[in-house]
């Protein structure tokens, strides 16, 4: 099974450092990379083609213009330029432990999409995380107990990991609580959909949200990656949430038409 991680980022070279450099270290190199960038500056490509010449794995840059937020259509795009047959979605300031890869693929079943949790870390810890280059990727389960006891992270029990097992499908309709920063699914199924509605260009929020309901919609389950395949989240100020009011109306809509299809999606770059 060929994979594709897709990565949205944003004007923080730092963070994407510290995420490439996990990318660079996991324990499955079967997959290739695609930064999916929403119009940062040039620092963040000199940082790509950087890891580029390191990597074992092939890695994408695409870009378009900034004229605000619109991580639906980089991840759109992203879709359309690979031919893997399982996507991995995850954010520019989320770091991967060394085994993410290899778990979202033992996890994969046909039918189901995945959604996996993440670790919080406090800004002062995120900040000695980015100045010493601390590897994340690597650290074990006392380390990370050890940043909780101190402050560094909000939790630490998602570190265990639990097998495969009927369990993760306990909840088949879920859609609260799902996000991008740690979110697998099928090519194809992806395209069923249309991908991500492009409709929330613009406004920050539920794009997330709007993409797991019509997967279920269209038949797809959730299966839960939580005590398997969490992330590392650094830490960020909060976004800007105008338009929000807006986006919950679009969701609102959607969750009572029963659509299962984009109205602005991946159709247009296939």
């Amino acid at each position: 099974m060929r994979i594709a991680v897709i990565v949205a980022t944003y004007n923080r070279p730092d963070a994407l450092a510290a995420l490439l450099e996990g990318y660079l270290h996991q324990d499955d190199d079967d997959y290739e990379l695609i930064v999916a960038d929403d119009g940062s500056r040039d620092d963040v490509r000199k940082v790509v083609k950087s890891f580029s010449g390191l990597a074992h794995i092939p890695i994408m840059h695409l870009w378009h213009e900034d004229c605000g937020f619109r991580a639906a259509i980089m991840r759109n795009r992203g879709i359309a330029a690979t031919r893997a047959e399982y996507l991995i979605y995850t954010d520019g300031d989320c770091v991967p432990p060394r085994d993410f890869v290899s778990r979202h693929r033992r996890l994969a079943e046909p039918g189901y999409f995945l959604s996996g949790n993440r670790i919080l870390l406090s800004e002062m810890f995120t900040s000695r995380v980015l100045e010493r280059r601390l590897p994340l990727y690597d650290w074990s389960v006392p380390h990370w107990v050890g940043a909780w006891l101190r402050g560094g992270i909000n939790r630490w029990l998602p570190l265990v990991r639990l097998p495969d097992g009927d369990f993760r499908k306990r909840t088949p309709d879920r859609w609260e609580g799902v996000k991008t920063c740690n979110l697998s699914a099928w090519r194809k199924d992806l395209i069923a959909v249309n991908g991500f509605d492009e409709a929330y260009a613009g406004k920050w929020g539920l794009e997330d949200s709007d993409l797991t309901i019509r997967l279920i919609h269209a038949g797809i389950k959730h299966k839960s990656a939580r005590f398997a395949a969490p992330v590392f989240h650094l830490w960020h100020r909060e976004a800007d949430k105008r338009g929000f009011d807006e986006n919950q109306r679009l969701l609102d809509e959607l969750i009572a038409s029963k659509r299962s299809r984009a109205r602005i999606g991946v159709d247009q770059y296939l």
